[in-house]
């Protein structure tokens, strides 16, 4: 071992030198098994998450057709009177919603979402509508659209 290396420069010095040995593979595994628990609760949580999420969106598409069909029907008062119509047999139960007509009619739209809109305000028209000439009233597709969007789902 008593070489002579002191004419060596200093790269032919380090070229002499062995070679490091490479350290053993990491792994990627979680080294505690809370980290796999937690894994696994944190994909059932966004999984069922997810599945609440579509149910919701499911439970809600009467609403969303209804707001386009407001919306494409402008201020024409018959057809507004049919959507309110078909969205609230949709919402409650058939045996609640389809015998009514008149004062009725508008005392059922106005508990279910809360105020005196339809009774007396302006959307009182969409309880003969479907019986004359279409008046325009751009407050009664706001209305509408009000109740659409706020009603409650809950039996009557």
């Amino acid at each position: 071992m008593n070489e002579d290396l002191s004419g060596l420069t200093l790269i032919q010095l380090l070229a002499r030198l062995d070679p490091a040995p490479e350290p053993a593979a990491i792994s990627l595994w979680p080294q505690a098994d809370g980290w796999l628990w937690l894994g696994i609760f944190l994909m059932l949580l966004f999984g069922g998450a997810a599945y609440r999420f579509t149910v919701w969106r499911r439970a809600n598409a009467y609403r969303r057709a209804a707001e386009r069909e407001i919306v494409c029907a402008g201020d024409d008062t018959a057809t507004i009177a049919a959507v309110l119509r078909r969205t609230a047999l949709v919402a409650y139960p058939r045996s609640a919603v389809a015998a009514l007509h008149g004062d009725d009619w508008l005392a059922f739209l106005d508990k279910t979402y809360g105020g005196t809109k339809f009774s007396s305000g302006p959307a009182r028209m969409i309880a003969t509508a479907p019986y004359r000439e279409s008046m325009p009233d751009q407050e009664l597709s706001e209305t509408a659209l009000a109740w659409v969007r706020g009603h409650g789902r809950q039996p009557i």
